[in-house]
């Protein structure tokens, strides 16, 4: 099955994006609801619930990201690598 959103991608781990993200849909939704456009407001309630359900409910990293371990990450670049880059640019 094809993933409209992948809850995989580092984008969506703060809880504050994925909030937002749902209360846009949301918003959308009211608004198509307001101008009484039903059909265009039933495809909004899909997309807002669909969006919800892999956000919120079903939500759950691969991977737990943790400040300890982006310092280790960053710290292992060699910095003669980066050196070397520097130095043939010109």
């Amino acid at each position: 099955m094809i993933k409209l959103i992948d809850p995989d991608h580092p984008f969506y781990r703060p809880l504050w994006i994925r909030l937002l993200i749902i209360a846009l849909c949301a918003f959308w939704t009211a608004v198509e609801f307001r101008n009484s456009e039903n059909t265009w407001g039933m495809i909004f309630l899909a997309v807002t619930t669909y969006t919800a359900c892999t956000l919120l409910i079903f939500f759950k990293p691969k991977l737990p990201i943790t400040e300890e371990a982006n310092v280790e990450a960053a710290s292992t670049i060699p910095t003669e690598e980066i050196e070397t880059k520097a130095d043939s640019r010109g």
